[in-house]
């Protein structure tokens, strides 16, 4: 029996990263850059001003020392005349003249000569479109020069970062339209079993709704997918060596669910031997102990066998298929987080296994620690009941060595998707 660090070594040295692809870069977030994006421009490309205000030549701007007759304040010494307006996304060319100034706004470009912008709260209105300064100003002064903020020749976005919102706006300041990424890995999910039907189908006796495919699906969008619901296949080998074919073909990850143990294992592992390598065998975890994992096709595209009791397949999928779709899409920490929480009821767990128990994890509103309540999980418990997974929030994670956690003893506990 293997431990759950070592099929998980196993699984995750198998992740690849897909081909990268050109995509626009609307379409880019959360996605991995596969290319150095270098400026060719500077940005700003043009002194622009950083506020509204007026632009000035900083020697021009003096404020008197004598107090003003009625506020006490002081008094400029000298009064500016305003000869123009400059709009953001103006191109006409402006001069300032020594002792001029001209109203600019935010983002529009600053006139020749001028080197610093006067806020507009910095100085009063006068008559005959004139400004008297209230407080000096210094060169440079809110002005956003060439290049401030990137310079021809930067990496405005690294190979091998996440592109996030920021990203997205420097690779659209720099005038990049579509930007090289490794895509959101495929993954294809196939569900085996004599006795399943779909969801549109009515069960007959011993038959039961498919409920991996579509419990499978979801789990690997939720992990950032671009995931293919193949549904139900048949057992019958050449028809599912077909089926399996065409999906190793269009995937960069595979999961078959519904038969990781019993006489179907192994019709369905003879097919899967005849398209590479796979091996069904116990981790130390429960539940879904019996899982299989392989490289099938001639891309050796990693392919996972999972349980047919839907609990035990989401769990596999959380512990083992997750972190392998993470780290694809080049996440830097691929595991969920976990924290330590206190429970308020004894757990009953596996002794010799990793425990993956559901549960509910709240927080106490007066220390802020976390208590934690599970949802099933003892042995011989219902462990196959979804409605349980459903309520839960979290995995209350066991040490193989303990069979019996009591109320009141610190556990670690995974966070599950967050519920809104």
């Amino acid at each position: 029996m293997r431990t759950v660090e070592e099929q998980l070594a196993l699984v995750t040295a198998a992740a690849v990263a897909p081909r990268p692809v050109r995509v626009a870069i609307s379409e880019a977030q959360g996605l991995l850059c596969a290319e150095e994006v270098v400026a060719e421009r500077p940005l700003p490309s043009f002194d622009q001003a950083a506020i509204d205000g007026y632009a000035v030549r900083a020697v021009d701007v003096k404020v008197g020392g004598t107090a003003d007759d009625e506020g006490g304040g002081p008094r400029a010494s000298a009064t500016l005349p305003v000869v123009g307006q400059i709009t953001a996304g103006s191109r006409q060319a402006t001069r300032l003249q020594p002792g001029q100034c001209v109203r600019v706004d935010t983002g529009g470009p600053l006139p020749t000569l001028a080197d610093a912008v006067l806020p507009v709260g910095w100085a009063t209105a006068e008559p005959g479109q004139r400004i008297s300064p209230t407080r000096e100003i210094k060169t440079g002064e809110y002005v956003r020069r060439v290049g401030d903020d990137v310079q021809p020749g930067d990496v405005a976005v690294r190979a091998g970062s996440i592109i996030g919102p920021a990203q997205v706006g420097l690779l659209a300041s720099v005038g990049r339209s579509k930007v090289l990424v490794h895509p959101k890995p495929r993954m294809s999910i196939i569900s085996v079993g004599d006795e399943l039907v779909d969801v549109d189908g009515r069960p007959g006796t011993g038959q039961v709704y498919d409920v991996n495919s579509y419990a499978l699906t979801a789990a690997g969008r939720d992990a950032g997918a671009d995931v293919h619901r193949v549904g139900i296949a048949s057992t019958e080998p050449s028809r599912l060596r077909e089926v399996l074919e065409g999906q190793l073909v269009r995937s960069e990850l595979v999961v078959v669910s519904g038969a990781a143990g019993g006489e179907a294992t192994t019709r369905i592992r003879q097919v899967m031997e005849e398209l590479g390598q796979i091996e069904v065998n116990r981790v130390a975890m429960h539940p879904g102990s019996v899982q299989g994992f392989g490289r099938l096709g001639r891309d050796e595209v990693p392919t996972f066998l999972l349980p047919s009791n839907p609990v035990s397949a989401l769990v596999v999928f959380e512990i083992m298929v997750r972190p392998l779709i993470r780290i694809a899409l080049g996440k830097r920490q691929p595991m969920r987080r976990t924290v330590q929480a206190r429970t308020v009821a004894p757990i009953s767990s596996v002794e010799g296994r990793r425990g993956y128990l559901r549960g509910q994890l709240m927080r106490d509103s007066d220390t802020g620690e976390y208590l934690v309540r599970a949802l099933g999980g003892a042995q011989g418990s219902s462990t196959h009941l979804l409605a349980s997974l459903a309520e839960a929030n979290c995995l209350v994670l066991v040490d193989p060595d303990v069979g019996t956690v009591r109320a009141g003893d610190e556990v670690e506990v995974m966070f599950l998707a967050q519920r809104g």
